[in-house]
């Protein structure tokens, strides 16, 4: 039932393309499902061409047919969809339960507008009330910056099959619970200060629209 809720979000996104050009494609279990259609527009006959946020979410384009734009960058993106974990009610979000928010960030950026596909379990009033901010950081001295971390809330390092979970660039992520975030963007100027930290998973007004959906509707939110 979840997957059939997120899919109605996927699949409100495609509204959200140009006819053609270049789409920055997110990672996680809501992208993936809006990378499948996707992938049925471009073997119709769309000319889309895409940059993805992660190996897996490169791996699914190219088995679906997608073009791909090389990682270097820089790219003249038209819209970047992507899910999130948390969103608030000023469409502030944290992003990076599946570790990509680092690369997911930099397309982000890259793009004109940013559309971002949930379901209604993922708002919240304050960001930080469901889900701890996701923190890359270097290998080198780790445990320092997590002692500096430590002042900002509990950071607990993230750990995958018996390890220490790495992002797809070989770095470790910390998850730091902070509980409800008064100002999402004070905390991550603060964590970005931090010597270690490559970066965070707080988006502050980096949505454009939130598309929600609801067992019997999809709700277009626009910043």
């Amino acid at each position: 039932m979840t997957d059939d809720i997120k899919r109605k979000a996927a699949v409100a996104a495609l509204a959200e393309l140009p006819d053609a050009g270049i789409i920055g494609i997110g990672t996680g279990s809501t992208a993936r499902l809006f990378i499948a259609a996707l992938g049925e527009l471009v073997a119709a006959g769309r000319r889309y061409t895409c940059v993805p946020t992660s190996e897996a979410s490169r791996v699914q384009a190219r088995e679906l047919g997608i073009p791909l734009l090389p990682d270097d960058g820089p790219w003249d993106i038209a819209v970047t969809v992507d899910g999130a974990d948390e969103v608030d009610g000023a469409l502030h979000l944290i992003k990076g339960g599946g570790g990509a928010h680092t690369r997911e960030k930099i397309v982000n950026f890259s793009s004109r507008r940013n559309v971002i596909i949930v379901d209604a379990s993922k708002l919240s009033p304050r960001l930080g009330e469901r889900w701890p901010v996701p923190v890359e950081v270097l290998p080198f001295a780790h445990l320092a910056t997590r002692s500096h971390l430590a002042g900002l809330g509990v950071p607990v390092m993230r750990i995958r099959d018996g390890s220490p979970a790495r992002s797809d660039a070989g770095n470790l992520i910390y998850d730091v619970a902070c509980g409800p975030i008064a100002d999402p963007g004070a905390l991550d100027t603060a964590l970005r200060a931090i010597p270690g930290v490559v970066e965070t998973g707080l988006f502050v007004g980096r949505a454009d629209v939130v598309l929600v959906a609801h067992a019997d509707r999809v709700e277009r939110r626009v910043r």
